[in-house]
């Protein structure tokens, strides 16, 4: 229970943050991205800030723990390369958060909106992963094949 207490209590912090930040706005991430006009750049000192106290965390704590407390191993990336299933879906995630302005974190942190649009990103986004679960494992054997 003490671990889905705590998972709750995480994922309210965050949605509290990304809600504060203005990254459930779609307008304002469209304007973060929009380079070339009115470009805002508030976003990035909101990326900066949480990508710092995770590496800070990290660092510290993880050399000093066998383990993370609610689970059996630390489960980090094994393949460090870069490589064509890793470009097409950062470029495919990068396309669908510049045209809705959300990616899955703000979108269902504004679900609670109930905002027809949010809800609508949000299920074909569901229907997204449901489809993308089924073509990676095709992809990934048809590339690996010599790994």
């Amino acid at each position: 229970m003490k671990g889905h207490t705590l998972t709750f209590i995480s994922g309210f912090l965050f949605s509290v943050g990304l809600s504060l930040s203005g990254m459930t706005m779609p307008s304002k991430v469209i304007a973060f991205l929009d380079i070339f006009g009115n470009w805002d750049p508030s976003l990035m000192f909101v990326m900066v800030g949480a990508i710092s106290v995770y590496s800070l965390i990290f660092h510290l704590i993880k050399p000093k723990m066998l383990k993370p407390i609610f689970a059996e191993e630390f489960k980090l990336p094994t393949r460090l390369k870069v490589d064509f299933p890793l470009v097409v879906g950062a470029a495919l995630f990068g396309a669908g958060w510049g045209l809705g302005g959300f990616c899955p974190g703000p979108a269902l942190a504004s679900s609670f909106l109930l905002d027809i649009r949010i809800l609508v990103f949000i299920a074909l986004m569901a229907v997204g992963i449901y489809i993308g679960s089924f073509i990676q494992p095709f992809i990934s054997k048809s590339l690996y094949r010599n790994d």
